[in-house]
């Protein structure tokens, strides 16, 4: 059987078994990660890009946002929110590196596999941990927002160590199924009710001005206290683009891989605009004294309604990041096995136990580690600045270089070689600005006495 032609519009590899070429030697494989076939007892491509972009929608659109409009009260308005809108653009551009790779190179499940086909096995390696542990601490963060929402509704009448601990519970029964579509119709439920969370923020904070309050529209500020304002929308778009991580998982599970840049529109306009309307208005309404998160701004009675129908979301979310941790370890341990597919007794087993060392994990984080919200910063900024943009730049670089007529190929491209390479830059930048404020941040914590005990109500 002839090889297809491979070039950076995403057309796929034939199979394994065609003429090869030096990348395929590289990766080992060339088919796709799932092998369709109807006799296998689990399906796993299924997805259509409508569930698709509501999985992402209902991990992003999360507990990033009730911590934006703090934000716009440092920089001021229009800097944030100019910020936020050129992040959701370029997220769209990376986006569109990240789904050309995947469809040049069907193997690719996760970062850890395209590091390998671009660097090697050390970079398959390092990338795979960076989005084992960004997975662990995400869902450790969302089973925090879950504390927090609980801590709410009971007006703190229990300690706040078993509510984690309770949340975890939920999340790791959230995790189990083994394959996205059987999470899909509560994706749906998780990005409406997230949805609705932030507009009764709205009309709670529209009904409950404060008083005399101050705005920023513009501010001048120092680096340190400038990026780390920024770091609370950075972040949030570092989740979004978890979508490079995750959404390399997602479209592996999609029945029609070429739709997945309809997911990313949709995901990417929906977002930025949410994002935009909700920091705004609620920043307007209640001003510069706005806190983080954003809900404990309004009075008690908006929010513990806005915390009670948000917090089906937060739990969803650290489901899904847990799901995201087991699934990378599993395809990794029985990639093309008979357990991937079929409902053998080893494979359930090794996947419960990773699904509950992955919640163990996160309840104890977040339980037993003080400094654990500055973690996940480093966390961020050391791995996801470059799930977020660098390596989208090395995507274009690599594909272009191999696939459409090496350095002549990327000169001829004078463009899209410029871009690629500002992509770079700005996933080492904020790699290292971020990790220094977040760094800065835990001496400041220790310093201050703001480091609470572990195990601790």
């Amino acid at each position: 059987m002839a090889s297809q032609s491979n070039g950076t519009n995403g057309q796929l590899y034939a199979d394994e078994n065609a003429s090869i070429t030096a990348e395929k030697q590289k990766s080992g494989v060339s088919k796709d990660v799932f092998v369709e076939d109807e006799a296998h007892q689990i399906q796993y491509k299924t997805l259509s890009w409508q569930f698709v972009s509501l999985l992402m929608i209902a991990e992003i659109v999360s507990n990033g946002m009730l911590s934006l409009p703090s934000a716009l009260a440092v920089v001021g308005i229009v800097p944030a929110v100019i910020l936020i809108v050129f992040l959701g653009i370029f997220g769209l551009y990376t986006a569109k590196l990240l789904v050309d790779f995947k469809l040049n190179h069907p193997s690719v499940h996760t970062m850890g596999d395209a590091g390998y086909i671009m660097f090697g096995p050390v970079a398959r390696e390092l990338l795979a941990f960076g989005t084992v542990a960004f997975a662990v601490f995400g869902s450790g963060s969302e089973l925090l927002s879950s504390q927090q929402a609980l801590s709410t509704l009971s007006n703190q009448g229990m300690c706040s160590m078993y509510l984690v601990i309770i949340s975890g519970a939920i999340c790791f029964l959230i995790s189990l199924p083994r394959t996205l579509d059987r999470l899909a119709w509560m994706g749906l439920l998780s990005a409406a009710v997230i949805t609705l969370a932030g507009f009764i923020a709205m009309i709670g904070a529209g009904d409950n001005p404060v008083p005399e309050r101050s705005l920023t529209v513009t501010a001048s500020s120092n680096f340190y206290d400038a990026f780390l304002a920024v770091t609370n929308p950075v972040r949030t778009f570092f989740s979004l683009r978890l979508i490079t991580d995750r959404f390399f998982m997602l479209i592996s599970e999609m029945r029609r891989p070429q739709d997945a840049m309809k997911a990313a529109w949709c995901l990417q306009g929906f977002a930025t605009a949410f994002y935009a309307a909700f920091s705004i208005v609620v920043y307007v309404y209640i001003g510069n004294t706005v806190q983080s998160p954003a809900l404990f701004s309004l009075p008690p009675a908006w929010s513990k309604a806005t915390f009670g129908i948000a917090l089906a979301n937060f739990l969803f979310s650290s489901g899904l990041y847990t799901h995201t941790a087991a699934k990378l370890v599993f395809v990794r341990i029985f990639r093309h096995s008979e357990h991937i597919y079929s409902h053998t007794l080893l494979g359930w087993t090794v996947w419960i136990m990773l699904c509950f060392a992955g919640t163990s994990i996160a309840v104890i984080l977040a339980i037993a580690v003080p400094i654990f919200s500055y973690l996940i910063g480093i966390a961020a900024s050391l791995f996801a600045a470059w799930y977020t943009y660098g390596l989208a730049g090395f995507f274009w670089l690599h594909d272009v270089y191999h696939l459409k007529g090496g350095t002549d190929g990327i000169k001829r491209r004078p463009i899209g070689a410029t871009l690629a390479v500002l992509t770079i830059l700005a996933g080492a930048f904020i790699c290292a600005a971020g990790t220094y404020v977040s760094i800065k941040l835990i001496v400041e914590a220790y310093k201050t006495g703001a480091v609470g005990r572990p195990f601790f109500c």
